[in-house]
């Protein structure tokens, strides 16, 4: 590796401090730099030839957004701690300067990760969607897809209220959850809010799907794993007394897409993925233990 994007969020490196260092290491060991300010910048120039790896520097917030922005581009990501807790940002900030010698003697490995994709399915404008029992809906369209590494979070917006959202795996009812919400992650982002939920840990280089839902009302819900071919559906019926639900969908908790009762959001495997340079020769247990000892 000779060309790196730098990535940095600025709220950690508020004075380019340590950007500059990186920098500077880069080009004294051959290297050459190329410093973008903001995400757009990234977004803009992730296909700029002879690019490669993207060093992030900041945190898991910071690595999760650069995996959106440059996810067409193919470069890879290594990312470098100037937060706290981070699983995805491998490389602590005094290890820096060591990290850098070993990439551009080309002393890594390379992993892909499986990333998420989520179709938004909406009511036509002026149409009503007739609702047949055993039968699809009708009348709807694609609105849009997003993708995420870590997960896709359906969760309330506004008030504190219940939420109800119906949930299908493969076309198949699977079940209706009142929640605070419910998170449907790919293995990297088994540590993130999964975690928090009280959803299992994975190895981040697996496939598959985890379903996970967030505070639920009764006593006996559980986290669901999915193998990597099958597809959840999670469908937004009628509140309480038969009210309008508003909810938001958030990707990666960057980016967010408002769904209104009959809207329904279709997660599957995306046909993308996110490679992550890997350094660290420990195993994903004995790094999950150091991790975990910090907290």
């Amino acid at each position: 590796m000779k060309k790196f994007f730098l990535i940095t969020n600025e709220a950690k490196d508020p004075q380019g401090v340590f950007t500059n260092r990186i920098a500077n290491v880069i080009k004294k060991n051959g290297g050459e730099a190329v410093c973008v300010e903001n995400e757009k910048q990234v977004l803009a120039r992730g296909g700029e030839a002879g690019i490669d790896c993207a060093l992030v520097l900041g945190g898991d917030g910071t690595l999760l957004r650069a995996a959106r922005n440059l996810m067409d581009s193919g470069i890879p990501l290594l990312g470098i701690n100037l937060g706290t807790l981070g699983y995805l940002a491998e490389v602590e900030s005094g290890c820096a300067e060591e990290a850098i010698g070993r990439l551009i003697q080309d002393k890594y490995a390379r992993e892909e990760r499986m990333m998420l994709s989520g179709s938004i399915l909406a009511k036509k404008a002026g149409e009503e969607r007739k609702a047949v029992k055993g039968e699809k809906e009708e009348k709807e369209e694609n609105v849009e897809c997003q993708y995420a590494l870590n997960d896709i979070v359906i969760s309330r917006c506004g008030t504190l209220q219940i939420l109800n959202v119906r949930i299908y795996v493969n076309d198949q009812f699977l079940n209706d959850y009142c929640a605070d919400g419910v998170i449907v992650a790919a293995p990297t982002g088994s540590t993130g809010y999964n975690l928090s939920a009280g959803g299992p840990i994975v190895e981040p280089s697996a496939n598959l799907l985890l379903l996970t839902p967030i505070c639920p009302h009764t006593l006996n819900t559980r986290s669901i794993v999915f193998s990597p071919e099958d597809e959840i559906t999670v469908e937004i019926p009628t509140g309480k007394d038969g009210n309008e639900q508003v909810v938001e969908a958030n990707f990666d908790g960057s980016y967010k897409v408002t769904l209104r009762t009959g809207d329904r959001i279709l997660i599957r495997r995306a046909d993308k993925t996110t490679g992550i340079v890997r350094l660290n020769t420990e195993s994903f247990l004995s790094v999950l233990h150091k991790k975990m000892s910090e907290v």
